[in-house]
């Protein structure tokens, strides 16, 4: 089929209409080409966007976080200037920094020196003293522990590590008798007021009496050893002694004025004397420890005022007897006019009896079986009940050795 612009008006008798349409297309084109272009400048403008006019579609618009700007108060048209200053006004001079007053440092001293602050100013003559601060007031143990029992100054309380120390502390160094006289505690011992007065008691109630009786007066106590902070028995990591407490003694023995020594562990000393020591202490503290307490206790004797529950006490201290002059190794020899012994006699005939041949063996065995009814019945007579207006000895049952 051939066609073209000029056979258009043959075919189609509309040519004028067909024209007018071509170019009113080409018009509108046009138009939608510039809309397209100015359409994202118009947007960012107006904040919408030509499509979104056309059909209805409308955007929040956002509201404007800046501050507006305050208005300021309008200015005067001119500025008041200050008067000019009178010429009788007197001048004034300005002041001069600080670190012009100071005076320059000396030389070859250090900055630190110079600028060290300015030392205080002496205390008035008429100003009132500082007064420390008051100890605390003397306890009932303090004010019943006069001189006329003991020398026993206070001192100030021991703080140590742990639980270690005490207070109301006194340094026990004498114990004053009844007669005035005087018992010296060497070492001086620290002691709580309680302990010191238990110890003072014990001397002068029953120590001294003990030493009358021995025709003399207590002069000395061997301290062994009084306050140390310390674990029990020396041990390292074990459970605070009493001693750390200041609440314990350790004593091995008194000192006569006649130079007689009395030591509480020495086998030789009497027995009776050291039962009465044992009786004594046992009854006024609340441990005493000595001689087969433990390992630790065989020279001297533990006194302490620990505090239990129920007021338990513990005395443990055995009072060994006097070790012989001259251990019994061999037995002692038989005296001449001893008796013969039987023994000897029942060895012999049983010597006889096996010489003897074969055919005396029945009756030797008759004479065992007879032996043997004989002691049978000899047993038995023992065992039967006593006849009639006989008396039996009473039979000593053995002591037992209880731990005291």
């Amino acid at each position: 089929m051939n066609f073209s612009a000029r056979k258009a008006s043959r075919k189609w008798p509309c040519e004028g209409f067909g024209r007018t349409f071509a170019a009113m297309v080409t018009v509108a084109t046009v138009l939608l080409m510039l809309c397209a272009q100015t359409e994202p400048a118009a947007a960012r403008k107006h904040g919408h966007s030509l499509w979104g006019d056309l059909f209805g579609e409308t955007r929040p618009k956002l509201r404007e976080t800046r501050p507006k700007p305050r208005r300021q108060a309008a200015l005067p048209a001119s500025v008041p200037l200050p008067q000019p200053r009178p010429a009788d006004a007197p001048v004034v001079e300005p002041e001069k920094p600080a670190a012009a007053k100071q005076p320059p440092a000396e030389v070859g001293k250090p900055a630190e020196q110079a600028a060290s602050p300015p030392l205080p100013q002496p205390r008035p003559a008429d100003a009132p003293a500082e007064q420390p601060a008051s100890p605390p007031p003397p306890s009932a143990c303090r004010l019943a522990l006069t001189d006329a029992i003991a020398i026993a100054p206070s001192i100030p309380d021991i703080k140590g590590p742990g639980d270690c120390g005490g207070e109301d502390l006194v340094r026990l160094e004498a114990v004053v008798l009844p007669d005035k006289r005087r018992v010296s505690l060497k070492p001086a011992a620290t002691f709580r007021c309680p302990m010191a007065t238990a110890v003072a008691d014990w001397i002068r109630t029953d120590m001294a009496p003990l030493a009358a009786s021995r025709g003399s007066v207590i002069s000395d106590l061997d301290n062994f050893d009084s306050f140390d902070c310390r674990g029990r028995n020396g041990v390292t990591g074990a459970k605070l002694s009493e001693h750390g407490h200041a609440n314990a003694l350790d004593v091995r023995g008194l000192k006569l004025a006649n130079g007689q020594s009395i030591s509480l562990t020495d086998r030789t000393v009497s027995r009776e004397l050291r039962e009465s020591v044992l009786h004594s202490v046992c009854a006024r503290f609340s441990t005493v420890l000595g001689p087969g307490s433990d390992g630790y206790h065989e020279e001297h004797i533990h006194l302490d005022l620990m505090e239990r529950h129920n007021n338990y006490k513990i005395c443990q201290w055995d009072v060994w007897d006097p070790l012989p002059q001259i251990a019994p190794l061999l037995p002692l020899e038989r005296p001449e006019q001893a008796p013969p012994r039987e023994v000897v006699a029942k060895s012999d005939a049983a010597k006889s009896d096996a010489a003897k041949p074969d055919a005396a063996k029945p009756n030797a065995a008759k004479s065992d079986a007879t032996k043997s009814d004989a002691k049978s019945d000899a047993t038995k007579s023992d065992t039967a009940e006593p006849r009639s207006g006989e008396t039996r000895p009473p039979t000593k049952k053995r002591r037992e050795n209880r731990r005291f």
